[in-house]
């Protein structure tokens, strides 16, 4: 085991060459391909990519993202909005340098201009500091261990949710429930009656969605009064809205005293969450007791409804709303949008059994987000640690970094 020499400052030209990505044919974007990558975000998808190689390091020049880093998705179209880095790996890790500009700020290489750019000229000249190939090697693969397991902890959410959504679609969109017999309803030759929503099961009903859920709301403390901010309590708001069903971590947090001074209460863990003004039509599950602001509505069962039942039928209904929108902008939900919006009451019983089987698929979610939110803490306090030198990692040639280290103290070496 042994530590290298010290590191070296070296400017990004000295090792890699770089290029502007291009706009693709817009008459071939489409929804299915290759992604198309703008630096930042996949905007659409092409017929064809434009590099094999699995993933790239990629600048973002500006609009929306200038600055940021990211490793291009797999045989990925890069657009012009783009720097891709090109590197010469005898000199560099990719996945080395890749965290290293993750945790610098490259937007102060931003030209000044009207609109926000970064140049390929401006990118040349910036200094990072490296170790030698071996050490930046250990140093990659003890980070990427940790986003490895990030990912796979999303990918298990991804798989929890679609089971999540296809059971509740098969029972109570297609009617395919279980009958006295164990068998598909519908298949089966269930019992349909008419009724303005068209055919439902025989013995469900028409009601509003305020049959199913009462319709709560939020509220902002004084953003002018210290006392009331950065405190314990999550404070939803629309920009928390994740790709996932639950939320756990919101941009804000407030004290008891901001609680108490503002027209919110402290929302239950599962509390359905939609974003009413702004964007509009977002879902979301609080993963933990949070208050929530006023452009929002917090959705609670009622009737022997549950929270999952709720959850799922609004993202039903939000669907119903904008097909009715008829290309009319859908810029706002009301109370009154609930208590005028029909839509079909299942037997509770059955909502009941609904429950007893995702209530584990929701539970592993859960799990699966905190711990992704401890996995994302040990990274990113490592990271700048690792990145300037305070935290080293030996070179012990024929052991590779463990899957999951622990947070080393400042001034440490990490001991593999």
């Amino acid at each position: 085991m042994s530590f290298d020499q010290e590191w070296t400052e070296k400017k990004l030209a000295d090792f890699s060459s770089m290029k502007y990505g291009k706009m693709p044919d817009k008459s071939k974007v489409s929804e299915s391909g290759y992604p198309i990558f703008t630096g930042y975000k996949v905007s659409g998808y092409y017929p064809d990519f434009m590099y094999e190689e699995p993933q790239l390091i990629v600048v973002a020049r500006g609009v929306g993202g200038t600055g940021d880093v990211k490793l291009s998705p797999p045989y990925s179209y890069i657009t012009n909005l783009s720097i891709i880095v090109e590197l010469d790996e005898k000199i560099v890790d990719k996945y080395f340098l890749y965290y290293s500009l993750s945790n610098k700020n490259l937007r102060v290489l931003d030209s000044g201009s009207a609109q926000s750019q970064i140049t390929i000229n401006d990118l040349k000249n910036y200094k990072v500091n490296i170790p030698t190939l071996e050490e930046q090697k250990e140093i990659a693969l003890l980070l990427k261990s940790l986003d490895d397991k990030i990912e796979l902890n999303n990918a298990i959410n991804k798989n929890l949710e679609e089971m999540a959504q296809a059971l509740f679609k098969r029972w109570f969109v297609d009617f395919e429930f279980p009958n006295e017999h164990g068998e598909p309803y519908k298949s089966s030759g269930g019992e349909f009656e008419e009724c303005e929503l068209g055919l439902i099961p025989k013995g469900w009903k028409v009601g509003r969605a305020t049959d199913i859920f009462d319709v709560q709301s939020g509220g902002t403390p004084k953003t002018s009064t210290s006392e009331y901010w950065n405190g314990e309590i999550p404070f939803f708001t629309p920009k928390d809205c994740s790709n996932f069903f639950y939320v756990i971590n919101t941009e804000k947090t407030i004290t008891e005293d901001g609680l108490n001074n503002c027209n919110s209460k402290l929302y239950k863990t599962d509390t359905v969450f939609i974003t009413a003004r702004g964007t509009v039509g977002k879902v979301a599950l609080a993963g933990r007791d949070m208050a929530m602001n006023q452009s929002c509505y917090a959705l609670v069962a009622k009737n022997g409804y549950t929270q999952k039942y709720v959850f799922h039928q609004t993202q039903q209904l939000i669907n119903v709303l904008r097909k009715n929108a008829s290309g009319a902008v859908f810029d706002a939900i009301t109370v009154s949008t609930f208590q005028n919006l029909k839509t079909i009451l299942p037997d509770t019983e059955l909502i009941r059994k609904f429950d007893g089987l995702v209530n584990e698929l929701y539970s592993l979610m859960l799990e699966k987000i905190n711990e992704i939110q401890n996995l994302q803490h040990i990274r990113d306090t490592l990271l700048p640690k690792l990145m300037s030198g305070e935290i080293r990692v030996p070179v012990e040639k024929g052991n590779s970094v463990p899957d999951l280290p622990m947070v080393a103290e400042s001034s440490a070496i990490y001991q593999p």
